[in-house]
């Protein structure tokens, strides 16, 4: 009788350290699966990100497809004009034809040119978004609206309270900046200026138009002088208080007026080159 009783008792405390031991694999596992439940939701909302930046840019496309339709169809349509006047005897179709053949390849020049302009204006803008910290992004924000690259830079980071110095905190930014600028040599660089409504009261300092222009004049300065960006690409200008994109009414808006933008923008040869190659129009 003894026997059988420790026999039940060794029996009992082995399926004792048997589950104790499936609960730690157990919770083991748990811990595992929830730090990759939280990579995966991470990784989720970065890939929505994504996709929402590659929906917008097929928006875009889109537009630009309708507009060649558009244009095709117009062409299309002098052809049949064309072919039905020739029963007539008054249109020699084979000069339509070329006619047509021409705009065709004009079109498809400009489209190629816009796409590799577009393509640039994305590398730029990805290069440029991975160099600047997250510290440094809250006060850039960059955007590519119609072709142009646009970053805008709040006041508060460039530059010392109430003056047009560049401060010591953007010189590092500035740098990451410029670096990007002098790496995309075919492009020009505006530098924009601008302000609240409050007005300045600095006896040296007029208006609001001058101290944006001497704020815009003091970056331009920087890229040339320190960071050694060809002052032929560079241009500085002032919009003053005239380019709200926040309502005055509030601190907020305010400081969101206050900016000073860095515009980058594809020469514009290659298009003027195609513009001037254009196929004349013959009624």
């Amino acid at each position: 009788m003894k026997k059988v009783i420790l026999f039940l008792t060794a029996g009992m405390l082995l399926a004792s350290c048997a589950s104790k031991k499936q609960f730690t694999e157990l919770k083991s596992n748990y811990n595992k699966l929830s730090t990759e439940y939280q990579t995966a939701q991470v990784q989720l909302a970065e890939n929505r990100a994504t996709i929402k930046s590659l929906e917008e840019r097929l928006a875009e496309c889109k537009g630009s497809t309708e507009k060649l339709q558009t244009a095709y169809t117009q062409l299309q349509g002098s052809l049949d004009k064309s072919l039905q006047q020739n029963t007539e005897g008054n249109v020699n179709i084979s000069k339509l034809v070329d006619e047509i053949n021409a705009s065709n390849k004009f079109i498809k020049q400009l489209v190629e040119a816009k796409d590799r302009s577009d393509s640039l204006n994305m590398v730029l803008t990805n290069n440029l978004t991975r160099s600047l910290s997250k510290e440094e992004l809250k006060d850039v924000d960059v955007q590519v609206l119609k072709g142009v690259v646009y970053i805008s830079l709040s006041d508060n980071m460039l530059y010392k309270s109430g003056s047009y110095q560049i401060s010591d905190r953007a010189a590092e930014t500035l740098g990451k900046i410029a670096k990007i600028i002098t790496d995309y040599k075919d492009y020009d660089v505006l530098i924009e200026g601008n302000t609240d409504n409050v007005p300045i009261s600095q006896t040296n300092i007029r208006n609001n138009w001058d101290l944006a222009a001497l704020r815009a004049s003091s970056v331009v300065q920087e890229l040339q002088n320190r960071y050694g960006v060809d002052p032929k690409r560079l241009t500085a200008g002032s919009r003053g208080e005239y380019n709200p994109i926040a309502n005055n009414d509030t601190n907020e808006g305010r400081q969101r007026n206050r900016r000073t933008q860095i515009i980058i923008t594809p020469k514009l040869d290659e298009f003027m080159e195609l513009i001037g190659q254009a196929p004349e129009e013959n009624d």
